[in-house]
C-alpha cells in the first residue's frame, strides 16, 4: 500500500508542480521567454536521454525515471505553446461569423506547429522503445496527448468553463476560438469514457486480473488528473485554487503586500 500512495503521490506531484512551473514562467516579463525556452531546452535533451535509459528495464527506479522524464518532455511542448514560440500558421482571431469546414481550418492552423512537433516527439519515442522492456515512457506520452487532443476538442465544440481569461496577452486571440456553451454530446462522450476507462483498470487491479506496478499506477493516477482537469472545464471550480501561486502576477503581488503593510 505505502508503495502505491508513493506512486500516485509522485504522479500528482509531477502534474501539479509541472504545470505550475509552465503557468508561472509564462507570466514572466517576455523578454524573459528566450531565456526559459533555452534553460527548458536543455532540459528537454537530458529527458530524452532519461528516457532511453528508463526503457532498458522494468524496474521500480526505471518507471519513475521514464515517468518523470516525460513530464519535463511534456513541459517542453507546453512552455513552447504557451510563450507564442510554437504554435501555428495562424496568429490571428477567428474569423467572425465563420462556422464548418472554414473555422475548423481556422482553429487547426493556430495550433498546427504544436501538434506537428508532439507528433514527432511521439515517433521519436516509438522508434525509441523498439525492443526495449519498459513501455511507462511511451505510454505516459500517449496517455497525455490522448486526454489532450480530447481537451482541446472540448474547447472547440465549447463547454462552460474554457480558460480563457487566464491565457496570457499575447495569446488572447485563441479567446475566439473557445465558445462557451453548456454541456456539449462531445463531452459527455470523452468524460464518459475516460471515466469508464480509469474505473476498469481500477477495477481490474482491485480483482487481481493485472497487477498494480509502479508504472501502473503512474499511469492510473496520470488518468485520474486527467479526468480531473476535463470536470474543470465544467464545475465551478477556479484553477487558483490549485495554481493560484503561479497565476499571481508581480503587480498582484505588490498590491497584497501593500494591503497587508495597511492592516
Amino acid at each position: 500500500m505505502s508503495d502505491t500512495v508513493l506512486a500516485a503521490g509522485y504522479a500528482a506531484l509531477c502534474w501539479w508542480f509541472g504545470t505550475g512551473i509552465i503557468l508561472w514562467l509564462d507570466r514572466l516579463p517576455p523578454r524573459s521567454f528566450r531565456w526559459s525556452l533555452s534553460g527548458w531546452s536543455i532540459l528537454l535533451l537530458l529527458s530524452f536521454w532519461a528516457v532511453a535509459e528508463s526503457m532498458k528495464s522494468s524496474s521500480v527506479s526505471n518507471a519513475y525515471l521514464g515517468f518523470g522524464s516525460v513530464i519535463v518532455m511534456w513541459g517542453w511542448h507546453e512552455l513552447a505553446f504557451l510563450t507564442g514560440w510554437l504554435t501555428g500558421p495562424r496568429k490571428t482571431a477567428l474569423q467572425p461569423g465563420v462556422t464548418g469546414f472554414v473555422r475548423f481550418k481556422q482553429s487547426l492552423d493556430v495550433i498546427l506547429h504544436h501538434e506537428l512537433a508532439l507528433i514527432f516527439n511521439f515517433i521519436a519515442l516509438w522508434v525509441m522503445q523498439r525492443d526495449q522492456p519498459n513501455h511507462v515512457a511511451l505510454c505516459t506520452f500517449a496517455l497525455l496527448w490522448c486526454m489532450r487532443v480530447s481537451g482541446k476538442l472540448n474547447l472547440y465544440f465549447g463547454v462552460p468553463r474554457n480558460g480563457a481569461q487566464y491565457l496570457p496577452k499575447h495569446l488572447k486571440y485563441l479567446a475566439s476560438y473557445f465558445p462557451t456553451n453548456g454541456v456539449t454530446p462531445w463531452f459527455v462522450i470523452s468524460f464518459g469514457a475516460s471515466l469508464a476507462v480509469w474505473v476498469w483498470i481500477i477495477g481490474q487491479a482491485q480483482l487481481g486480473v493485472v497487477e498494480a506496478t509502479t508504472g501502473w499506477v503512474l499511469l492510473a493516477t496520470l488518468l485520474g488528473l486527467g479526468i480531473l482537469e476535463h470536470a474543470m472545464m465544467v464545475l465551478p471550480w477556479p484553477i487558483e485554487r490549485l495554481w493560484g501561486w503561479a497565476l499571481r502576477t508581480k503587480n498582484e503581488t505588490v498590491l497584497d503586500n501593500a494591503t497587508l503593510d495597511s492592516k
